[in-house]
């Protein structure tokens, strides 16, 4: 779960730091002086919610390295080193991409991908993940996690997760703007009362689950194509499979929330879940054309 639950801290962080910061400047003083300014809403709304998705993604690769504790090898340190370097290698040439970082971080069984750009990521796995599967197993995960970083992934969820905070930071305003001009009953009033202030707090709560629960959707069915990924890029569909039916016996390791989506986690909680269950993983790539 490494890479969602710091992607995801890191874009509710930075959200949170410009919208103080743009209220102190009296940017939503401004928008709700003489009647709200829908035009101008939507662009400071645009810009909070890509502001601080795009600020995530720039700097997922270095949190990332810190908060798993990431040991980046370069095949030097010794055999098992210098197979996962060349199984990335390998992987990386054949789906057009630059070579990515790889690291290895202490911990139970997990896997991660991160970085803003397809020629510039991180692919990391851990110690329990190594000691924990066989070599064709520990292929086809790592196979997975270039297939993420090949398929763009890490971007496509930062769009995604930045149309949520835009439509979140909107709506939570304009809703606040409509309860305070009915508290404020005619008051002549030169910019938002507390019910506006109030309103906007509990509906960016309200409506960043919601849109969570649009993320992880959207997460689940990356998923899905990372897995016909690992098997396109092997060749063959059964050690990812094998790797999935492995995982359903062992407990993944807890990643930050930037690192989730580009993880090993095991679908608790669907609706929130940045995976789905292993099992129809599973169902799914059993089913996929060869």
């Amino acid at each position: 779960m490494k890479r969602i639950v710091l992607f995801v801290l890191t874009n509710l962080a930075v959200v949170l730091v410009l919208g103080i910061t743009a209220r102190l400047l009296g940017v939503d003083r401004y928008l709700t002086a003489y009647g709200m300014n829908y035009t101008m809403l939507l662009v400071y709304a645009a810009v909070i919610g890509f502001g601080g998705a795009f600020i995530s993604l720039l700097i997922s690769k270095p949190m990332a390295k810190w908060t798993a504790g990431v040991r980046i090898i370069d095949g030097t340190e010794g055999a098992d080193q210098a197979w996962i370097v060349a199984t990335v290698r390998r992987f990386a040439e054949q789906a057009g991409i630059g070579m990515p970082e790889v690291g290895v971080f202490e911990g139970e069984p997990n896997a991660f991908a991160t970085g803003a750009f397809k020629n510039s990521s991180l692919v990391a796995v851990s110690t329990g993940l190594l000691q924990g599967m066989t070599r064709d197993e520990v292929e086809a995960v790592i196979g997975h996690e270039v297939a993420h970083v090949a398929n763009g992934d890490m971007v496509t969820m930062t769009l995604i997760q930045g149309v949520m905070n835009t439509f979140v930071v909107f709506l939570s305003r304009v809703v606040g703007w409509l309860v305070d001009s009915w508290l404020a009953k005619g008051e002549n009033r030169s910019g938002p009362g507390i019910g506006y202030y109030v309103t906007t707090i509990v509906l960016d709560i309200l409506l960043g689950f919601v849109a969570a629960i649009i993320v992880a959707w959207f997460s689940r069915q990356r998923e899905f194509r990372a897995d016909r990924g690992a098997a396109q890029l092997m060749g063959r569909k059964q050690p990812m499979i094998n790797a999935l039916a492995r995982l359903g016996g062992m407990v993944p390791g807890e990643l930050p929330k930037n690192l989730q989506t580009m993880g090993i986690t095991s679908g608790v909680g669907k609706l929130f879940s940045t995976h789905p269950p292993i099992e129809e993983r599973i169902a799914a790539l059993q089913n996929a054309p060869q």
